[in-house]
């Protein structure tokens, strides 16, 4: 008996049938086969799918716009695997080079001038920028899209400046981080992008993101995820706004000691000595943050490149000092007296660190949760240190019954002072379009417990 794909037996026909008198079966009576699967939405008119790369590599407002537009539509109507229909993997790699090239020229710690000039060739001041701060989004895109509407996009008078942890949990990390990265590429002296600790191999294959990009981009997907972990290593690290705001993914880091030998006196040959085994710790400086050596797939933990770590996985603490960070099994733990020196001494007035969502506070003893997306940590005789997580109803998966329900939130620092936070709150938009998660985050463990530092290693 033949079988047709996908069907059952076609069963015989009965002895009375038109069969038995040798007349064949009409159009009507004859198996039909299985229809197609219903076609995917047409793409509204106003939009361009699929996305093009400009012709003289010159980004604009319609451009990014459209970008956006595009990749709100296809999140809600076109299957993840299809997402090259909408950015074909050549408009990618003209964007990732582009994007790439432009961060890895820029220093560990980016200075951010409110106050520039009213025009390329005019040395004339003109009124001060805004600056928008914005934490962890995890790649939820619809909620960064609002964000940027809400707060206003990147302009000649507004700056964003990005803490990290833009992919993993969330179901578009890809296209959150590409996203950005086309803001970036179309105005370089508004928007910042700093990395945050997902912003690695180790991360990025446990919480999702290495295998969204396989399912979206298929055969091609190892060459978008290598293009991606390239990028992250070019992600500057810090950030110092107006010359009085200090703001890293995680925050503070500790003083990685350099010493030459005395057995070696010729600098091709010296022997460098580290601190970093030693029981007292101390605070870095801005000097130290600018000579580490960013560009590693997994920040260490261990060895003279300690300040990546610390500055993308430390935590904000109620007790006084400095302290390896248990907790996660990489970067410090500081307290007031450690926010005080660094303010003090670089005559700064506020901190402004992610890093933690209501997962994490939870957990903390002493410290606010972060039910409304923002927390004020420390508040000390030279000005404050505050954190900032800008998702909402984070993580996307949860599970857990009851859902955290948190706000998302915002910083927007104004002229001419800049150093009064003024913190914007906002919920998660609803409903978010049905997608299944890439990670196992019922058995996953959690970011903020120990660190399997056996896997980071092997990754």
């Amino acid at each position: 008996m033949t079988l047709q794909a996908d069907s059952a037996p076609v069963p015989p026909p009965p002895p009375d049938s038109a069969a038995t008198n040798g007349i064949s079966p009409t159009a009507e009576e004859a198996p039909q086969p299985p229809s197609p699967p219903p076609p995917h939405p047409t793409p509204p008119p106003e939009l361009r799918v699929p996305i093009w790369w400009p012709e003289d590599g010159n980004l604009s407002m319609d451009w990014v716009d459209n970008l956006m537009r595009c990749f709100d539509w296809s999140s809600r109507n076109v299957p993840p695997s299809e997402l090259p229909s909408v950015l074909p993997v050549g408009v990618f790699d003209s964007l990732i080079l582009v994007a790439s090239k432009m961060l890895h020229k820029e220093p560990n710690c980016v200075t951010v001038d409110p106050f520039r000039p009213s025009s390329d060739d005019d040395n004339t001041p003109s009124a001060a920028s805004s600056v928008v701060v914005v934490g962890d989004v995890h790649g939820q895109l619809h909620d960064l899209l609002f964000l940027l509407q809400d707060a206003g996009f990147p302009s000649r008078d507004r700056i964003f400046v990005f803490n990290g942890d833009y992919v993993d949990r969330g179901a578009w990390g890809l296209e959150t981080f590409l996203l950005l990265l086309a803001w970036k590429v179309f105005m370089p002296h508004n928007i910042y992008l700093l990395r945050g600790n997902h912003e690695s191999k180790y991360c990025t294959s446990v919480y999702g993101f290495e295998k969204e990009v396989m399912v979206k981009y298929g055969d091609k997907g190892k060459h978008v995820y290598r293009k991606c972990l390239g990028c992250f290593e070019g992600l500057p690290l810090a950030s110092i706004i107006a010359g009085c705001v200090y703001t890293a993914h995680g925050g503070l880091f500790r003083s990685v000691t350099v010493t030459p030998s005395k057995r070696f006196k010729g600098k091709k040959n010296r022997k460098i000595n580290v601190n970093h085994e030693s029981k007292i710790l101390s605070l870095g400086s801005l000097e130290e943050l600018s000579k580490a050596r960013r560009s590693v797939l997994d920040p260490p933990w261990e060895g003279p490149n300690l300040i990546p770590g610390d500055v993308l996985w430390s935590d904000p603490s109620k007790n006084p000092g400095l302290a390896p960070n248990k907790e996660r099994g990489i970067g410090l733990m500081w307290g007031p007296d450690c926010t005080e020196e660094f303010l003090k001494k670089y005559q700064l007035k506020l901190i402004i660190r992610s890093h933690e969502g209501p997962d994490a506070r939870e957990k903390r003893d002493g410290l606010e949760g972060m039910d409304e997306g923002y927390t004020i940590d420390h508040v000390v005789d030279s000005g404050k240190l505050v954190t900032v997580f800008s998702a909402p109803d984070y993580p996307q998966f949860q599970a857990t019954q009851e859902r955290y329900n948190n706000k998302g939130a915002y910083v927007v620092l104004q002229p001419p002072n800049f150093e009064n936070p003024i913190f914007h709150g906002f919920s998660a938009v609803t409903p978010r379009p049905k997608v299944n998660p890439y990670y196992d985050y019922k058995e996953v463990i959690d970011s903020d417990e120990e660190l399997d530092l056996a896997s980071m290693v092997t990754s």
